[in-house]
């Protein structure tokens, strides 16, 4: 058991190393009965219950969308000051081009003034940028946006905001396949030297830690083609709470959960459970 020196010790240790990419953090100040230590690394996080939201209400679809958009903003100041290092928001799936088309069309162009808004302040608070999913199919505008935000933010050395655009998790999968494939072929890669490093290598998310933490929110059971293979060992966090109305009680409540989990990856605890 670790006494009180050793884990005063890991504390600091975990503060230092999230202060180094964000002066602002202070998990201690936000959440005092939560080590430090155990603050989730990456978060991805399953936006789910705008439409619900707004429905509810009487209003449009779109309606519940616009507003999600402010509990992003909300939900990255508070990972910021909590110390979390990525924040992987599912913002728009392959699936969702079923959608109906004022809807899509609406989407996306809210997607590219959403970019366009946050720009100075990520580029400020030295925020990396990414985007993952197939750029093919995105508009003109979105791509241009989001490959502008990428490329000004590729140097940055705070926290990571990774948002998933046209994205599924068996697409990635397959392409990421293909791609080892044609180097095997072209006799770049020998098939016996492929090992589970080198599938996370040609993802689109290659670099990026894996999640420590999935939060999904509207209350649903399912994962939805998400970030499958680097969930294999995420904590699951499901709230009734619909995306609008998610803010930083609910990311508290969902930590607290991760943090009173025991992070076995396969094997025994402590105690040899």
């Amino acid at each position: 058991m670790m006494n009180h020196t050793a884990i005063d010790a890991a504390a600091e240790r975990a503060i230092r190393t999230m202060r180094a990419r964000n002066p602002k953090a202070d998990p201690a100040s936000v959440l005092p009965d939560v080590h430090p230590a155990r603050i989730p690394r990456h978060i991805a996080i399953i936006m789910d219950g705008n439409g619900r939201w707004a429905t509810q209400r009487g209003f449009p679809r779109f309606f519940g969308h616009r507003n999600g958009a402010a509990s992003v903003r909300a939900v990255m100041e508070e990972c910021a000051v909590l110390g979390v290092e990525v924040l992987t928001l599912y913002s728009f799936s392959l699936e969702n081009w079923k959608r109906p088309d004022d809807e899509v069309a609406a989407l996306m162009e809210m997607y590219a003034m959403y970019i366009e808004g946050e720009r100075e302040r990520i580029k400020r608070e030295n925020i990396r940028f990414v985007q993952i999913g197939r750029w093919e199919g995105l508009p003109v505008v979105v791509q241009a946006a989001s490959r502008r935000l990428m490329e000004e933010t590729a140097g940055n050395t705070g926290s990571t905001l990774c948002l998933a655009v046209n994205y599924g998790s068996r697409a990635e999968i397959t392409e990421a396949t293909r791609e080892i494939a044609r180097k095997a072929a072209r006799g770049e890669l020998d098939p016996e030297s492929i090992t589970e490093t080198t599938v996370s290598a040609h993802l689109y998310t290659a670099g990026i830690p894996d999640p420590d933490l999935l939060i999904r929110t509207a209350g649903e059971m399912r994962v939805s083609n998400y970030l499958l293979w680097q969930i294999s060992y995420a904590e699951l966090h499901v709230t009734g709470v619909l995306w609008p109305d998610f803010g930083a009680p609910d990311l508290h409540a969902a930590i607290r959960d991760f943090a009173g989990r025991k992070r076995k990856f396969g094997g025994l605890d402590d105690l040899g459970r």
